[in-house]
């Protein structure tokens, strides 16, 4: 989009906020058959639509700018869609056609239309899903911090005091001890004044992305009815989801924040790796273990992920960057509203975008990642398994199954490969820098879909999420990418340690 008519439209947006009247008038066409369309009103010409802003109080309401679509029709014509996000959770479109002329970029005709705010949750429907335990609460927190009166469903790898660890499967709730204290990030998040609503349920020992369990029965998805919430941080997800936590505290290995957060329509944090302290968590593959969190305010997160993380004063981004590479792997309407996404953060930033190319060997990272983790995750929790035959979904048993006999050499070498994929990371997204790409390669696959489908989905997202996993790079969600009214997520990876400004992005 060229730099003027991206300014022209970013003054229009901040002149509707503002009710500049002067402005509006200004930036429309002063033409007599200049059009302006919302609801069952239209109007024809510059004074009409003059005179009709006179009447009206107030600017445009509070909203965001989530996506920002061009199709150029002419050099000096192009159509811009502008999707919005309101404070009460209805959606907005705008959309304008732009003339360029003597006196430069105007608009010559535009259509303004919204949805109404989504229905509020009644009653705790398909709880028994979401929830292994609950109170009220669970646990108290301190009484005094800057997370009071959050609650958090904690995902059932947490220790917490008082309480076993089930980790999504039957057999192995039932021969957890009671844990005797909090485990470090649930004792930090209480410090800081939240309290634990329940204990949520994971995919079985947290080894998938789809947030299926044939024990416990799939957590409903409220942002995507009928569609799977994305795993294994699938409990926490759909309870912060449905409104009935306002954090999740959850883990996320190769994506199991990210992509629940993407399915889910939430803000999600995979931290750097060991940023967070993992005490007290039960371990997957632990060179790519992390605990982070999920919400539906971003303000909220970012506050809770203070409480989390070491004090540091990191360098703010100042540069977004894309690989086009990346983006292609995600499904051609995910891809078209990525690059709206993108323009859109741009404008609220006012940070360029430039091209890179972040990896020309992405299929040998991820089966080296895959190596890993599997031999790590079979070291965990082998022995387990062979003692309980049949406890395990197939699909759960056959991923274990992988590391089992991974031989020494195969590991030594997948481990060189990813020792080199974090050093091209490092030097790719050096500080200041966010990497943008999906978070997902599609919306959520509906709960139905045949076990072939899901996996394919979850391979194509496991090249998008498995590079900050791999690096132990952060990583954090915006719900902003809309396909056929479902969500998909903003992913944007920073630097080692750089958190905290990733999060600032989130709350701009």
């Amino acid at each position: 989009m060229p730099d003027e008519l991206l300014s022209a439209f970013w003054s229009y947006e901040a002149a509707l906020t503002a009710n500049d009247l002067a402005a509006l008038d200004h930036w429309f066409s002063d033409a007599p058959d200049t059009l302006r369309a919302e609801g069952d009103i239209v109007l024809t010409g510059h004074e009409a639509i003059s005179g009709f802003r006179r009447t009206r109080t107030g600017g445009a309401p509070p909203r965001t700018v989530e996506r920002v679509h061009e199709v150029r029709l002419a050099p000096d014509l192009a159509v811009l869609t502008a999707e919005t996000l309101r404070a009460d959770g209805s959606r907005g479109l705008q959309t304008q056609v732009w003339q360029r002329g003597g006196d430069g970029w105007r608009i010559r005709a535009a259509h303004v239309s919204a949805t109404r705010p989504p229905a509020a949750e009644h009653g705790p429907s398909g709880a028994a899903s979401v929830w292994r335990v609950t109170g009220e609460p669970l646990v108290a927190g301190a009484q005094n911090g800057p997370l009071t009166g959050v609650r958090v469903a904690v995902k059932d790898l947490f220790a917490v005091a008082g309480h076993r660890t089930g980790a999504g499967n039957p057999a192995w709730l039932a021969e957890a001890p009671v844990a005797q204290e909090h485990a470090d990030a649930v004792r930090l998040l209480l410090d800081a004044g939240s309290e634990v609503t329940g204990i949520a349920h994971t995919d079985e020992l947290a080894f998938s992305l789809a947030g299926t369990n044939s024990h416990y029965g799939t957590p409903a998805n409220p942002a995507a009815p009928g569609r799977i919430p994305g795993g294994s941080s699938s409990g926490p997800a759909s309870a912060v989801a449905h409104g009935w936590a306002d954090l999740g505290l959850a883990t996320d290995t190769a994506g199991s924040i990210r992509v629940p957060a993407s399915y889910c329509g939430l803000y999600g944090w995979r931290p750097t790796h060991a940023a967070v302290p993992a005490g007290g968590l039960l371990a997957l593959a632990p060179a790519f273990d992390t605990a982070g969190l999920l919400a539906r305010d971003p303000g909220v997160l970012r506050t809770a992920a203070r409480a989390l993380l070491p004090r540091t004063d990191p360098e703010p981004v100042h540069r977004l960057v894309v690989d086009d590479r990346l983006t292609t792997l995600a499904e051609p309407e995910v891809q078209a509203s990525f690059t709206a996404a993108c323009r859109a953060l741009a404008l609220r930033t006012g940070l360029p975008v430039g091209r890179v190319t972040a990896t020309d060997d992405l299929d040998d990272w991820l089966a080296a990642f895959r190596t890993v983790q599997a031999a790590q995750a079979w070291r965990e929790h082998g022995t387990w398994i062979d003692k309980h035959p049949g406890a395990l979904a197939p699909e759960i048993e056959t991923r274990f199954a992988a590391g089992r006999d991974v031989p020494p050499d195969g590991l030594a070498a997948a481990e060189a490969t990813l020792a080199e994929a974090r050093a091209r990371l490092d030097a790719t997204v050096p500080a200041g820098t966010a990497l943008l790409l999906p978070a997902s390669s599609s919306p959520a696959p509906f709960v139905d879909a045949p076990q072939a489908e899901v996996e394919a989905v979850r391979a194509a997202t496991l090249r998008l999420t498995c590079l900050s996993s791999l690096a132990g790079l952060p990583a954090v969600v915006l719900p902003r990418l809309r396909v056929r009214g479902l969500p998909v997520g903003l992913c944007l990876v920073g630097a080692r340690g750089t958190d905290e400004a990733l999060l600032d992005l989130a709350v701009v």
